[in-house]
C-alpha cells in the first residue's frame, strides 16, 4: 500500500451569514494515499466542491465555520495559523478550477501566471530559471507552442488551451496532492479526453495523487480507482469505482447511474411513437450554400467583403429542418456550431447563401441559464414579457398562458414570485425553456443546454424537450458536444469540423457506421463504440 498522504475525518462546514446556522457538509471522511486518483460525485450542491476547497485551504470567510480534522504532513489544516497554511497552498496542495477564463487574470500574459507559485514560495529562483520551469510545463501539458503560448493573454487562447495552462500553474509546485474541480465541463470531448489523458499521465509520471470532483459520471469511471458519492453534504457511498458503478447499495447512486444517457439502448428518445411523420413533413428551415464570416463590432457585411483575405467561419453549409424534427449539430469547440446557429436565428447577417424560414420565427435556449435570464426581475415577469411583446393586453390571458406553461415545463406556481438567484439551476433551464416557448415557436434552437447541468438535472431537461416536441411539434435545432445526449434525444445529425459539415444522416445510423475520420475520433472520445 503506497503511502497515506491526506486524512481528513468528521469535517463539517456550517455558513453563518443567515440568522440560523446551515450545515453544508457532514461529517465528511476521506484519506487519500500517494499516487491515488479518487472521484466525487453527486448533485450540484452536494457538498463535492465545499469539501474540496476545504482541503486545499480556501474556505477563509468568517461567516463560514469548519470543525473537524484535515491531516496533512503531521499537521490539522483547520489548526494552522494563515501563513503556516499559506506555504501549503499551490506548493503541496494545488487547485484546477472548472473555469479557466475566470481563474486566469484577463490582463497578464500566460507566462506570468504560470510562474506565479513560485514568485510566492520560491522568490530565490531567478527569473531566467522561473521562465525555463514554466516552459517545460507549459510544453509537458501538450502545448504545442510554449514559447508562443507564454507570451499571449488568456482571451487569445481556446478553451482547452486555457485549461491546459491552469494544470500548466497548479503543476509549477510538483504538488502530492492536485484538486481537480469539474475541469472538463465546458470543453468538448475531444478536448475532454485529451485533459483526461493528461492528469492521466501526471499521476503515473509524477506521482501525484489526484481529488477528481466531476458530475460526468462516465469521465469518473474512466479515470478514477475509487470514488465517494455525495448528497446533501454527506457521503452516502464510498468504494471502488467499478464496485459503486457496478453494484451499487443506494437508491441515489443507481438513481445517478440511471441519468447517465445510454448508446445503443433498446429505445432512443427520438424514437418516440409519432417521430418517423417528421421525415415526410414540410421543411421549418432550409440553409444552403451558407457561409458566414466573423464580424466585428459596428461591421457590415460590404465591410467584410472588401477585406482582401476575408475567410469564411462556416463554409458552404446545407441543410433542411422538418417539422417535428430534431437535428443535432455537434463537433469541436471553435468548429462553427454556435456560429451557424447565429446566422439561422437571425442574430448576425454577416453571410453568405440563403436561410429561408417561410413565416417560422426561432426562439434560442441558451447553454447558461443564469446568465440568460435578467437578475432583476421574477419568474413571473420574465415569462409575461414575451407576451407583452407580440401585443397581449388582456391580463388574464396573459396569466392562464403563464400557469399553463409552468405546467408544460414542470414548475411550481409558488416560484413565480422568485428571482433567478433564488433557483436551482435545473429551475433556471426550465424557466429559460418556458419563455422560449411562450410564443408557440416552431423552431427551437438549443445551443448546448445541458452542458453545465448535473447528470440528473441533464436527464430531467432532455426528457422535458422530449415531451414538448412531440406535444407541440417542435422543430429543434440541438448543438451540442455531448455525443450521449444527442444519442438520446435527436433523429439527425451534422457533424463539423472547422467550419464545414464531415458527415451527416440519421443518428443510429452515423453512430454505428461512422465514415468519417473526425465523427470516429468524437465518438472514441466519449467512450462510444457499436
Amino acid at each position: 500500500m503506497s503511502e497515506r498522504i491526506l486524512e481528513v475525518s468528521d469535517l463539517n462546514i456550517e455558513f453563518h451569514d443567515h440568522s440560523l446556522p446551515e450545515t453544508v457538509v457532514y461529517d465528511f471522511d476521506l484519506t487519500l494515499h500517494e499516487g491515488e486518483i479518487v472521484g466525487i460525485v453527486g448533485e450540484s450542491g452536494s457538498g463535492k466542491s465545499m469539501s474540496a476547497m476545504a482541503i486545499a485551504g480556501l474556505l477563509s470567510r468568517h461567516e463560514i465555520r469548519k470543525r473537524g480534522q484535515i491531516l496533512y504532513d503531521g499537521r490539522n489544516l483547520l489548526d494552522c495559523d494563515r501563513d503556516t497554511l499559506r506555504r501549503y497552498q499551490g506548493e503541496d496542495i494545488a487547485v484546477i478550477f472548472q473555469e479557466p477564463m475566470t481563474s486566469l487574470d484577463p490582463v497578464r500574459r500566460i507566462g506570468w501566471q504560470v510562474e506565479e507559485s513560485v514568485r510566492l514560495h520560491h522568490p530565490e529562483i531567478p527569473a531566467e530559471r522561473r521562465r525555463e520551469m514554466a516552459l517545460r510545463n507549459l510544453a509537458d501539458c501538450g502545448l504545442a507552442d510554449p514559447e508562443k503560448v507564454y507570451r499571449q493573454y488568456p482571451s487569445q487562447l481556446s478553451g482547452g488551451m486555457r485549461q491546459r495552462v491552469m494544470i500548466a500553474a497548479a503543476m509549477m509546485g510538483n504538488p502530492r496532492i492536485l484538486i481537480a474541480d469539474e475541469p472538463t465541463t465546458a470543453l468538448d470531448v475531444l478536448v475532454q479526453e485529451q485533459i483526461i489523458e493528461l492528469l492521466r499521465r501526471i499521476n503515473r509520471e509524477r506521482g501525484t495523487a489526484i481529488l477528481f470532483i466531476s458530475h460526468d459520471l462516465s469521465l469518473v469511471r474512466r479515470l478514477c480507482s475509487r470514488v465517494l458519492v455525495m448528497r446533501e453534504g454527506r457521503i452516502v457511498e464510498a468504494g471502488p469505482v467499478e464496485d459503486i458503478f457496478n453494484h451499487p447499495a443506494e437508491d441515489y447512486t443507481r438513481a445517478l447511474i440511471r441519468a447517465i444517457p445510454r448508446v445503443f439502448s433498446e429505445k432512443r428518445g427520438g424514437e418516440a411513437e409519432g417521430e418517423g411523420t417528421a421525415a415526410a413533413a414540410a421543411p421549418v428551415l432550409d440553409v444552403e450554400h451558407l457561409d458566414v464570416f466573423y464580424q466585428e463590432s459596428g461591421q457590415g457585411i460590404g465591410e467584410l467583403f472588401r477585406r482582401k483575405r476575408a475567410e469564411p467561419v462556416v463554409k458552404d453549409i446545407s441543410f433542411s429542418l422538418r417539422r417535428g424534427e430534431c437535428l443535432a449539430l455537434v463537433g469541436g469547440s471553435g468548429c462553427g456550431k454556435s456560429t451557424l446557429a447565429r446566422a439561422v436565428a437571425g442574430l448576425t447577417r454577416s453571410y453568405t447563401g440563403t436561410v429561408s424560414r417561410p413565416g417560422v420565427q426561432p426562439q434560442i435556449i441558451f447553454q447558461d441559464p443564469y446568465n440568460s435570464l435578467n437578475p432583476m426581475h421574477t419568474v413571473r415577469w420574465i415569462l409575461e414579457e414575451p407576451l407583452r411583446l407580440t401585443g397581449e393586453k388582456n391580463a388574464r390571458v396573459r396569466e392562464k398562458r403563464i400557469l399553463s406553461m409552468l405546467e408544460k415545463v414542470r414548475l411550481s406556481p409558488e416560484l413565480l414570485g422568485r428571482y433567478p438567484s433564488q433557483l436551482s439551476g435545473g429551475q433556471r433551464q426550465r424557466v429559460c425553456i418556458g419563455s422560449a416557448l411562450m410564443q408557440q415557436p416552431e423552431l427551437l434552437i438549443a445551443d448546448e443546454p445541458v452542458s453545465a447541468l448535473d447528470v440528473t438535472i441533464q436527464a430531467e431537461i432532455l426528457e422535458l424537450l422530449g415531451e414538448l416536441r412531440r406535444e407541440m411539434a417542435l422543430s429543434v435545432l440541438f448543438i451540442s458536444h455531448d455525443l450521449r445526449t444527442v444519442y438520446q434525444l435527436c433523429d439527425t445529425i451534422l457533424v463539423m469540423e472547422k467550419g464545414e459539415i464531415v458527415e451527416r444522416g440519421a443518428v443510429d445510423e452515423v453512430y454505428r457506421r461512422p465514415r468519417s475520420k473526425y465523427t470516429k475520433a468524437l465518438l472514441r472520445a466519449a467512450g462510444i463504440s457499436s
